[in-house]
């Protein structure tokens, strides 16, 4: 696989990791704790912008950490058997989320486990230095897990193939796209936006953002399938 289509698999996968919700639920969480504590704008930026540098951190981190596994077990050839495993784990976890992903209830509210929400949802309360904002956004990556593991998955599968050089830029590159929806919430508190506005534009277009997700996932694997297998099978890569 040649490296533009290699970027192109990676950037894929993190606009996937981009749609899932559980890191901007907790952004606009601890954000209305802050307003409704009154705190001032420098303070709730501050919170924010912690957190936010948290929640990069930990995907980088993930990122890494999972390409590092994989390079130790398989190098650069990985076997095919490998490649699909990874797609059979990008269309579970599309059905999962199709499924699954919200709750049948009014609002946004994810289906994580219950122990992880209440979690969250207490440390946004107690949060009040930068410190813990950053802590709770390393946690929020952490939360969602169980579904951000099949785009971690592939995009280090893909990373591994590539030049040293090339898997630096791979890891910002999935890194800074993932971010795009909590940076984009970010900005719009950040600049003064009505939080409530953001929650209801959330809240209207959760199940769309739920299918794209999910169709996302299985494209992905539909793409891998299709250059990795068929393509080794019949050679025409």
């Amino acid at each position: 696989m040649d490296i533009p289509s290699s970027l192109a698999i990676v950037s894929l996968a993190a606009l996937i990791h981009a749609s899932f919700q559980l890191s901007v639920s907790v952004l606009t969480l601890l954000s209305g704790h802050s307003i409704g504590a009154k705190h001032s704008h420098a303070r709730l930026l501050r919170l924010t912008t912690s957190f936010v540098f948290g929640a990069g951190l930990m995907t980088m981190l993930l990122l890494s950490f999972i390409s590092l596994i994989l390079l130790d077990a398989f190098g650069d050839n990985t076997p095919q058997i490998v490649w699909a495993a990874g797609c059979g784990l990008l269309v579970g976890v599309a059905v999962a989320v199709w499924l699954f992903y919200y709750r049948r209830e009014k609002g946004t509210t994810l289906w994580i486990p219950r122990e992880i929400a209440g979690y969250l949802n207490e440390r946004t309360k107690a949060t009040k230095l930068s410190a813990e904002a950053f802590g709770l956004g390393l946690s929020g990556v952490i939360g969602e897990i169980l579904f951000v593991i099949a785009p971690l998955f592939m995009a280090s599968l893909v990373l591994i193939q590539l030049p040293t050089m090339w898997q630096l830029v791979g890891i910002a590159v999935y890194t800074i796209i993932s971010m795009l929806s909590l940076t984009i919430v970010w900005v719009l508190i950040g600049s003064g936006h009505n939080l409530g506005i953001i929650q209801k534009w959330r809240e209207s277009n959760k199940y769309f953002l739920q299918f794209a997700a999910g169709m996302g996932l299985i494209v992905l694997a539909f793409f891998v399938y299709v250059t990795k297998i068929l393509g080794n099978t019949v050679g025409f890569q």
